[in-house]
């Protein structure tokens, strides 16, 4: 029998601004969206874009560190999981969603695309991935918390109030 695979890869823009929630166990979990763009060829010969749009969420000390960068418009670099969450909504309805569970992101390039805008200048891009770095931002603490039966890894995505 042949092992499942599962990892995705993508580098592409925030197209909003990350939202921070805390689990009932302190973890952070970060949700936001990223867009891709690629280039095609159109009937008439023109090349047009065309974006894709990912719903990503990236959970735990790592997350909540790097979540101060995440601006709309900052490309970043991603890897992960491909995760399908399940329920049944107020009309009985069965619905499903797919989204990215990150497991490392790195920051790439500035928040704008306009090259008219000043640029920040870092030597070095923080990269990112689930395992423990630094100390809890108090702040952050005091964000409303949410309830996880099974930890970051295994909730679904009504467990999330947002």
């Amino acid at each position: 029998m042949a092992n499942d695979l599962n990892v995705v890869a993508l580098v592409g823009r925030l197209v909003r601004e990350a939202e921070v929630k805390y689990s009932n166990s302190g973890s952070a979990m970060v949700r936001f969206s990223i867009a891709v763009n690629r280039s095609r060829k159109a009937s008439d010969g023109s090349w047009t874009d065309e974006a894709s749009y990912f719903d990503c969420l990236f959970a735990g000390k790592s997350a909540e560190n790097v979540s101060q960068y995440l601006d709309r418009g900052r490309q970043v670099a991603i890897q992960g999981e491909l995760r399908q969450n399940r329920w049944t909504d107020q009309e009985g309805q069965t619905r499903s969603r797919v989204e990215i569970f990150v497991t490392g992101l790195s920051l790439l390039g500035g928040a704008n695309r306009d090259s008219s805008a000043p640029q920040i200048s870092r030597p070095q891009q923080p990269s990112f991935n689930n395992q423990s770095y630094g100390s809890r931002n108090d702040e952050r603490r005091s964000q409303p918390q949410m309830p996880l039966a099974n930890g970051p890894e295994d909730f679904q995505d009504d467990d999330i109030p947002f």
